[in-house]
């Protein structure tokens, strides 16, 4: 009986691969495990456009030959990183190869030279166990044929099969992979792989993909990033080879958009496409193609600008859109006058415009006639830059977008909103007056340039009422003098403290007023009113500890409030009303803004509320 002892380093995928390897396989030539092909004195033609790695760099070869006068075989090479040549690819007069950077070339020899190895080899050196020690190695006798074969290491072989048939994502970044490898072994050893990230490696061409994805049937997230890959010019002449991928990620693969839409028909199911980085050029409108897609980056592509996103308008799914870092400032969308709806990019819920020259407001206008965005990013733009008018920006932006539910990922609460259309409306009046408008509908007519300027001022008077002249005038906060009427409500009780203006006292530069306090309890009518006299120049907070005295009440629990003396307010409103919501906005308005000021937003919100009485 033949014996024949095969050790665990010379097995393949399986033992019947090994009587079929050629005698000679080590006359070929040598592939080391880094990767490194050398050859000693030829190299084929089709190293002509091959990926390669030299120290961690990548580059392109663009020449093989004899460079005089030196003797013996040099790679031309282009770098990824222009940094790193020497020279354009000429030497002493003579042009070898063309770089498209003045010092993007180099001569290299061969044997410095990483080509790169197969995708299955590298998913085993990345992947597979470590083989077992020696002293744990144990013999196996198989019949192979007639002939019983002696094994060593067969069981960690077959750990090896069945762990690599279990993966489902893998990431081979700057692993150096080139090619799919023989034709059928991907499929055989690992069938089930789902997500792929081959980030940075060493693939030259959309073929060599094709051949990758070819095995991997479930393949559903594949990222290509970094790979200069060489595109096919014509229509692809494989279809179906990506029936389940969603998320495809071509950045910095050199890809053009022709080529885009020429491939594009053999990702039939994609949902998100991310081709950052590109120089991209929008050169024509998507036909039967990207109808699937519902996320697109386009991010730092500078050659796109407002009439080429026209082109991609009407993709009928595509819900995100990131258009962050290229370059532009203006957008338009003609379909669709001022206050009106466009019909373009009708499913579009989520813009990123961040690091872009965005300096106009009218840039925001035209957002909201978006009918379905409700999410938008639009930082490091020149309109948003500053802190000191961060705040009042994030307002402006909230109220001219109607429907916006998020910004700059900050979600926009329902009193946010309320907030900044009603300052919104104010900060704006006086110009909405002087352009024709009026409290009287019959009479709002302001001219076409303001309602270019603002377009949902007009909706937001419908919202909350006209603005009124009283709340128009610029009153000094803080300043006692400065409030129309101020009630004090305790938990119990609804104090109110009325407050009107004094007789002025004294006709020098130092004359001041006094501000006369009467104070009640509504539902206690047999207390009696207490009034006193306040220099105008007491603050408010100062008001508030003088009540606390008086009253015997913490001043945690007094809260200043208003009502309009034009409405009407319930007596069975007048009680026990303290919502928490309010009492947050309170605080606030002492801080920052005067109770002239807060009395008339409150007075606005008392005619549109089933409950009139409000806290400050």
């Amino acid at each position: 009986m033949l014996l024949l002892r095969i050790s665990q380093s010379l097995l393949g995928n399986s033992l019947t691969e090994v009587f079929h390897e050629r005698a000679d396989r080590d006359t070929q030539s040598h592939i080391l495990d880094s990767g490194c092909i050398m050859m000693n004195d030829t190299l084929t033609s089709d190293v002509i456009g091959r990926r390669v790695a030299v120290n961690g760099e990548h580059a392109t070869v663009r020449f093989s030959g004899i460079v005089p006068p030196v003797a013996g075989l040099w790679l031309g090479v282009e770098w990824d990183n222009p940094e790193r040549g020497k020279h354009d690819g000429s030497h002493e007069g003579t042009v070898y190869f063309k770089c498209r950077h003045p010092t993007g070339g180099s001569f290299i020899r061969p044997n410095k030279v990483n080509f790169g190895v197969d995708f299955l080899t590298a998913v085993k050196n990345r992947y597979v166990l470590e083989d077992e020690p020696e002293e744990d190695v144990k013999e196996q006798t198989v019949i192979i044929g007639n002939k019983p074969v002696e094994t060593i290491g067969f069981d960690s072989i077959i750990k090896q099969q069945s762990q690599l048939s279990k993966l489902q994502e893998i990431s081979l970044r700057n692993c150096a992979v080139n090619c799919a490898g023989d034709r059928g072994t991907i499929a055989k050893a690992c069938p089930n792989i789902r997500k792929a990230d081959l980030s940075r490696n060493l693939l030259s061409s959309w073929d060599e993909v094709l051949d990758i994805a070819d095995q991997l049937k479930h393949l559903e997230v594949l990222n290509l990033s970094e790979n200069k890959l060489r595109f096919p010019s014509g229509s692809p002449s494989r279809t179906g080879t990506f029936p389940a991928l969603k998320v495809l990620v071509l950045n910095r693969t050199g890809i053009t958009w022709a080529e885009v839409l020429r491939c594009a028909s053999g990702w039939p199911v994609l949902t998100e496409l991310y081709l950052k980085s590109n120089d991209l050029f929008i050169s024509e409108r998507p036909a039967d193609v990207l109808q699937t897609v519902k996320l697109l980056d386009l991010s730092s592509n500078q050659l796109i600008d407002e009439n080429q996103l026209l082109l991609i308008a009407y993709l009928p799914r595509l819900e995100q859109l990131i258009l962050s870092d290229i370059g532009i400032s203006s957008i338009h969308f003609p379909d669709a006058g001022t206050g009106h709806k466009t019909s373009m990019f009708p499913s579009l819920q989520y813009l990123v415009v961040n690091d872009n020259q965005i300096s106009q407001w009218p840039f925001i206008n035209e957002l909201d006639k978006l009918q379905s965005l409700h999410a938008l990013s639009c930082i490091r733009n020149p309109l948003t830059e500053g802190s000191k008018e961060a705040k009042t920006t994030r307002q402006l932006i909230i109220a001219k977008i109607g429907q916006l539910k998020t910004l700059n990922k900050c979600e926009i609460l329902p009193e946010e909103r309320r907030g900044a259309e009603l300052d919104y409306r104010k900060a704006f009046g006086n110009e909405w007056k002087k352009a024709g408008g009026h409290q009287d509908p019959d009479k709002n007519r302001p001219h076409e340039e303001f309602l270019e300027a603002h377009p949902r001022y007009q909706l937001l008077c419908l919202k909350y009422g006209a603005p009124e002249d009283g709340e128009l005038q610029t009153q000094q906060p803080f300043l006692l003098k400065n409030r129309l009427l101020s009630k004090n409500p305790t938990l119990k009780d609804s104090l109110f403290v009325f407050a009107s203006l004094g007789a002025k006292i004294g006709a020098r530069r130092d004359c001041w007023f006094l501000l006369t306090l009467k104070i009640k309890y509504p539902n206690q009518v047999d207390r009696k009113v207490l009034e006193k006299q306040l220099p105008d120049s007491m603050t408010i907070q100062k008001v508030k500890g003088l009540l606390a005295r008086l009253l015997k009440v913490p001043v945690s629990e007094l809260l200043l409030s208003y009502e309009s003396p034009k409405v009407s307010c319930p007596a069975e409103h007048r009680v026990g009303l303290c919502p928490p919501s309010v009492i947050r906005v309170a605080s606030k308005w002492e801080t920052h803004t005067s109770v002239w000021e807060g009395a008339h937003v409150l007075r606005r919100i008392c005619l549109y509320h089933p409950n009139p009485l409000f806290y400050l």
